[in-house]
């Protein structure tokens, strides 16, 4: 890290708006989330950092398009906000950690998002290379950093826990110098903690400043209605008895006058903003990241991250009596929740699936060429938006 650099726990928010469902995984048809809207509705609302990747389709553009608004250009200047993007990652069995692949990457990237510099950026879903790429990678963000500046700190993300910690633990033993991040997603939910149970002590003595959790819903599995079908179908690698599992929870729910997902986001935002502070943001609050897909997902979200922060000892932050118990009732009850989830969940509590499945290859074979192909998909509906791309 250089040396006038401040650690990114403290300059980066504890909620983090990501944008996965600006594709079409989540979602059939990508034109039909507003996405300017979304954005500029979260920026009102106090959202102060977007997580994106060159991955998620056509999000990177829109997400850039969404800033570069008239409105959003005049209220929420640059400096207000972290951009947070990832590389490495090129389709569902592509990956090119090479340097020069980075490079294009990141010059990709910022031109997309309309910027001149990226606050952070992961190496995408490390467990699909191998060490030795991770760390070419990981150096070669760096630096980018130090010579061109265009990136503030760098990080690694993906799935399974003892693999995020081994590579912490190897970067600061090869380069001297610890991760300034590392994003874990679905390891932290109603359905799996062992993010806390597996991962964070090791995390903090490999150095890491931040760890973000995502995914809070465990990539749609704790909901209602099952997991979502977007245009790329069934993506979900849970197995039937789990998805079974998780709708018998979603039953339990209803039947308390819930559901599953409104009790998922709330635990999962608050109990890692506690457990995870000792590897938070601003404030010394864990940080989640959150998808949305709708102003509606939106604003019921901040609405209850705003309830979490009420019943949190925040120096400076004005809180009525009301809203402060109220707060903690509401985690008091969630908990009880939780744990009636975890007994119903039985074995299946704290399962992770395979990453990468049994059989992956990467298909790319040849690294270090920049080509086209990685080329931005088209919004699917030949609206306007296409002109953007």
């Amino acid at each position: 890290m250089p040396p006038t650099q401040p650690p990114l726990s403290t300059i980066l928010p504890p909620l983090i708006c990501g944008t996965g469902t600006f594709n079409n995984l989540y979602n059939a048809v990508t034109a039909d989330v507003p996405t300017d809207a979304i954005v500029e509705r979260a920026l009102e609302l106090g959202v102060r950092a977007f997580d994106t990747s060159p991955y998620y389709g056509p999000a990177e553009v829109l997400l850039g398009h969404a800033l570069s608004t008239p409105s959003v250009l005049k209220n929420h200047p640059r400096s207000t906000y972290r951009l947070v993007t990832k590389v490495g990652r090129i389709a569902e069995a592509e990956f090119d950690y090479s340097a020069a692949w980075i490079r294009h990457s990141i010059q990709r990237s910022l031109q997309r998002l309309h910027t001149s510099y990226l606050d952070l950026v992961y190496c995408h879903d490390v467990e699909f290379v191998s060490p030795a790429e991770v760390l070419v990678a990981v150096k070669e963000l760096r630096r980018i950093r130090d010579e061109e500046g265009t990136i503030k700190y760098v990080g690694i993300s993906g799935f399974p826990v003892p693999l995020l910690c081994d590579l912490a633990e190897l970067v600061l033993r090869e380069t001297g110098e610890p991760l300034d991040a590392v994003l874990s997603y679905a390891n932290f939910t109603l359905q799996n903690t062992t993010l806390v149970s597996l991962g964070l002590e090791r995390l903090k003595r490999a150095g890491v400043s931040c760890v973000p959790n995502a995914s809070i819903l465990g990539m749609g599995l704790l909901r209602s209605k099952g997991i979502p079908i977007g245009g790329k179908g069934d993506f979900h690698p849970a197995p039937r008895e789990l998805r079974q599992k998780c709708l018998e929870a979603a039953r339990y729910a209803e039947g308390t006058g819930e559901r599953l997902e409104v009790v998922s986001i709330r635990w999962a935002l608050d109990t890692w903003a506690r457990e995870g502070a000792g590897l938070g943001g601003v404030g010394g609050i864990g940080v989640s990241v959150f998808g949305t897909s709708n102003i509606q997902e939106l604003e019921e979200t901040m609405r209850v991250w705003n309830s979490v922060l009420d019943g949190l000892p925040i120096a400076g932050r004005e809180v009525t009596k009301e809203n402060k118990e109220w707060s903690l009732a509401r985690t008091k009850t969630v908990a009880e929740k939780a744990k009636a989830v975890a007994g119903i969940l039985g074995e299946w509590k704290d399962y992770t699936w395979a990453s990468p499945a049994v059989g992956y290859v990467n298909v790319r074979t040849v690294k270090g060429v920049v080509d086209d192909v990685a080329s931005l998909p088209l919004v699917e509906d030949g609206s306007a938006k296409d002109s953007r791309l």
